[in-house]
């Protein structure tokens, strides 16, 4: 590239037009006649001379008409010529964009709060008092922060439609009370259930049917690159597909995402032995994981006993059960329980440790499973943007 394209306007608009004829004579070469080439070529050639010779911008212009009639002249028009150009840029920006989702990066919405306070899911909160004004809704959208409110403009019982997707992409839930609606757009998973009112209510015309404050969950890029020529490390927050897991917990009667993708913490390796100890601490064969081993410094820097979305360590059956009255951590019942991981397997266990379905439950993930690692934090624009350190 010669220095003068970055100083000389002209001169820019002289290559793009090279560019153009050069493209479209190899477009056309095998339709064009062999008088047409030539004569295309040789003016191509004769352009790149005068360029070469150091023209001045006043000179560019006769040089840059000269190669543009020889165009008009041999080459075939194309109709429409702008309209697809358009669909050419925007089918190479596409491939483009594809090849980079499925190569390199890959987005993802945070599903649920198992990885709080690392990483946060959705939270929807019913609103008692009145929703903020035109201003402070701007700045909380920013946040991730969406408020919604429906006052009944019917008659009716309330009705809610299954997600809809749009596109193939643009995902939306209906609400419905006689003939007035409501749309969710990028709707909360599981909108229904956090709600106050549930179908089949009546509402009367003038009632607040729903008030709410929605919280997005975070939205990150994942690594899908590092993988293929490191193996993840204890410590590291990958992302996983949910193959075996959902069969496991159907089976169980818990609540699943279908085909879906997990995201948790790297504990235990590989052929090794791991325990959860009373102190909710995880030991790797017999060895105590502390806030001194990469990627747990948070984890393990708890005090007071356990909470939901508080850094409280892990916790096995026993312990979840003392506090919280409830335990899902059937394969670590108490710190005597041990799991070996299998070869080639990897055991996810979630930051949230009191309210997180984890490896815990479900056991080891096969390695072919897991997608990548989480890279950067890209919406809403919180404490937690950018790079998703341990």
């Amino acid at each position: 590239m010669n220095w003068r394209w970055f100083v000389s306007r002209s001169y820019r608009h002289a290559a793009e037009l090279r560019k153009q004829v050069w493209y479209i004579l190899n477009s056309q070469r095998d339709v064009l006649a062999e008088k047409a080439r030539s004569e295309v070529s040789g003016a191509l050639r004769d352009f790149d001379a005068a360029l070469k010779g150091g023209l001045r911008a006043a000179e560019l212009k006769p040089a840059m008409a000269t190669l543009e009639k020889s165009a008009t002249q041999w080459l075939q028009p194309y109709p429409n010529a702008g309209t697809r150009e358009n669909i050419k840029e925007f089918m190479v920006s596409g491939v483009l964009i594809l090849s980079i989702f499925s190569f390199f990066l890959q987005p993802m919405k945070i599903p649920s709060g198992s990885a709080q306070p690392t990483l946060y899911g959705n939270v929807i909160t019913n609103l008692d008092t009145a929703i903020p004004g035109r201003l402070q809704r701007f700045v909380d959208w920013f946040r991730g922060i969406d408020y919604h409110e429906w006052i009944a403009g019917d008659d009716g019982v309330l009705m809610n439609e299954p997600v809809a997707t749009t596109f193939g992409f643009v995902k939306s839930q209906r609400l419905s009370v006689g003939t007035d609606t409501y749309t969710f757009f990028w709707p909360p998973d599981n909108l229904p259930s956090h709600l106050t009112v549930h179908p089949g209510q009546s509402f009367h015309k003038g009632d607040t049917v729903l008030k709410l404050k929605v919280s997005s969950g975070d939205r990150l890029f994942v690594d899908r690159l590092s993988y293929n020529f490191m193996r993840p490390r204890r410590g590291d927050i990958i992302v996983f597909h949910t193959v075996d897991i959902e069969r496991k917990l159907r089976v169980a009667n818990s609540r699943v995402v279908a085909d879906t993708h997990y995201i948790k913490r790297l504990v235990g390796l590989s052929d090794e032995t791991v325990r959860i100890g009373d102190d909710r601490h995880v030991r790797i064969n017999g060895r105590r994981l502390d806030t001194s081993d990469p990627g747990f410094e948070k984890v393990y820097s708890f005090t007071g006993p356990p909470r939901d979305s508080v850094c409280s360590g892990h916790v096995n059956n026993k312990v979840m059960a003392e506090y919280s009255g409830r335990g899902y951590a059937p394969l670590f019942l108490d710190g005597n329980s041990e799991f070996v991981v299998r070869h080639n397997y990897y055991l996810p266990l979630g930051d949230n440790t009191m309210n997180s379905l984890d490896g815990r439950f479900w056991g080891d993930i096969p390695r072919e499973q897991v997608v990548g690692r989480a890279l950067f934090v890209f919406w809403p624009f919180t404490s937690r943007f950018g790079p998703v350190f341990r």
